[in-house]
């Protein structure tokens, strides 16, 4: 169906930030002499932010005094190497491009701490974006609708009007929550067994099937 607005995740589905997630836990871990976490784990770990990130990551019988030390000392070390190995998953920008081009609106709606979204978006897809929002203080982060909601109450658009694009099953969740069709992506941190497990019933394997999704 036509859609007037493509809302997207950030992690996992316009974005590869893998490898500096996992660097920047292992960093904070080491700090505290608590036990590395592998790459496949922190992948499985990611979607619901970054303190939930922490608190799978640190041992389970972990004191949370230090879990929040951790934490800090994560939100430290990530703000200063977010961009040392992220970059956009292939032919990503040019679906970006492209939705700008047919008039769509584009926005990006992410469990991610809000300045870490800003400054990945500001870098890597200058002036592609209407709305751009991550995880904030006193607004309930996915599978809460609430900032979805608000970028497409902001953008004046209903439930109809827009398809919601994620990687994950917090994204799936996401989007039924809001009422809103939704596309996966199984080229980021779930793989297309886990999303169809989980409810997806369109998946897109590359951006180029993307854009046969969501382009009139």
């Amino acid at each position: 169906m036509p859609y007037k607005a493509v809302i997207f995740d950030l992690d996992g589905t316009l974005l590869d930030t893998l490898e500096d997630l996992h660097a920047s836990v292992n960093h904070a871990l080491a700090q505290h002499g608590l036990p590395q976490r592998s790459l496949r784990e922190i992948r499985s770990f990611l979607g619901n932010g970054v303190t939930e990130l922490v608190r799978l990551s640190v041992p389970a019988d972990c004191p949370e005094e230090l879990a929040s030390q951790v934490l800090d000392a994560f939100k430290e070390r990530y703000a200063l190497h977010s961009t040392d190995h992220t970059a956009p998953y292939p032919q990503v920008k040019e679906l970006l491009r492209s939705i700008s081009r047919r008039g769509l609106g584009c926005a990006v709606v992410s469990n991610k701490m809000d300045s870490a979204v800003q400054g990945l978006v500001s870098a890597h897809f200058p002036g592609l974006f209407d709305a751009v929002v991550g995880e904030r203080a006193g607004v309930r982060r996915k599978p809460a609708p609430d900032s979805l909601l608000a970028v497409m109450d902001g953008l004046g658009l209903a439930a109809r009007d827009v398809v919601y694009v994620g990687d994950s099953e917090v994204d799936l969740e996401t989007a039924r929550a809001a009422g809103v069709d939704c596309i996966a992506v199984s080229w980021g941190f779930r793989d297309r067994g886990f999303l169809v497990t989980h409810g997806a019933t369109r998946i897109a394997d590359t951006a180029a099937e993307l854009a046969g999704l969501v382009l009139p």
